[in-house]
């Protein structure tokens, strides 16, 4: 898909790393991958702790991680290769991704409850934060699909990107995309700012067309959804009803619309999404 030639996969054996990797080698069939694997760096004081030897310690466990990671990518190992860092894992991912010219990172979302999806995940965070270039995410137990395609838009210029992405990504698999735009007003408050409301409706209404427009221009066809509330729960709830492969968005959003991909609502999105999001990063 796209110029995503080359892709870092954050490796840490867990379940979620685990089907990130395997997602990746079945759905990204033409892509050189490299498989990352991060230990941290010691710097206590080896004889406090009784340890002569902390290099064979750490080797032990990396040993493993990377047998697992071999497992998985089996018959795949002319396209991938395996690297191991140590430091800062957030640091080690983007300055890897950055040095071996890497157009994609992924990484897969952990925890079961709730509250843990809604947390992300600190290294993802920080990942998806200071890297300059785009991150997935895939859920645990999820599966990418090309076939239902979701991004969500405000007319800002990173959602423009992330719109360019899910029409190229819907032209190459013949996949239908959905254009999706929440304005953030509870319906409490419609009696008190009806004013308010229509002028937000009148914009989102404006970004959906100029969206179904550009589609149009490139050969697909893009069906639009205004969705009224809390973004992150209308953008992940919609895309649970609706059966969705995968969500596109921008790092941030705009103003005017309300800024749906900042702080705590992007990583909600995320946590609480049933598919892989795709968050696009500004050129």
């Amino acid at each position: 898909m796209g110029n995503y030639n080359k892709i870092l996969v954050a490796f840490d054996g867990s379940e979620s790393s685990r089907n990130a990797l395997s997602q990746i080698l079945s759905k990204f069939e033409d892509s050189w991958i490299k498989v990352l694997i991060v230990v941290p760096a010691y710097e206590g004081e080896l004889e406090l702790v009784g340890i002569h030897d902390v290099q064979s310690l750490l080797r032990g466990p990396t040993a493993e991680l990377t047998q697992a990671a071999r497992e998985i990518i089996g018959s795949e190992s002319a396209r991938v290769n395996i690297d191991v860092a140590k430091g800062e894992a957030f640091e080690q991912i983007i300055d890897v991704a950055e040095n071996e010219s890497c157009t994609l990172i992924v990484m897969g979302r952990r925890g079961l409850h709730r509250v843990e999806r809604m947390l992300m995940g600190s290294v993802t965070a920080k990942v998806i934060v200071h890297a300059s270039t785009d991150v997935l995410v895939i859920p645990r137990d999820a599966e990418i699909g090309w076939d239902n395609i979701i991004v969500a838009t405000d007319g800002s210029a990173d959602s423009e990107k992330a719109l360019t992405k899910a029409i190229e990504l819907g032209k190459s698999h013949s996949g239908s995309v959905t254009g999706l735009t929440v304005v953030d007003m509870h319906p409490e408050h419609y009696a008190d700012a009806a004013g308010v409301v229509d002028k937000l409706d009148e914009k989102a209404k404006t970004v959906l067309e100029e969206a179904a427009a550009r589609a149009s221009g490139a050969g697909v066809e893009l069906r639009t959804q205004l969705l009224h509330g809390n973004p992150a729960a209308e953008i992940t709830g919609y895309a649970r009803e609706n059966n969705a492969g995968i969500i596109f968005v921008g790092s941030r959003g705009l103003t005017g619309l309300k800024k749906i991909f900042l702080g705590s609502v992007a990583e909600k999105v995320i946590g609480l999404s049933p598919c892989a999001v795709f968050v696009t990063k500004p050129d």
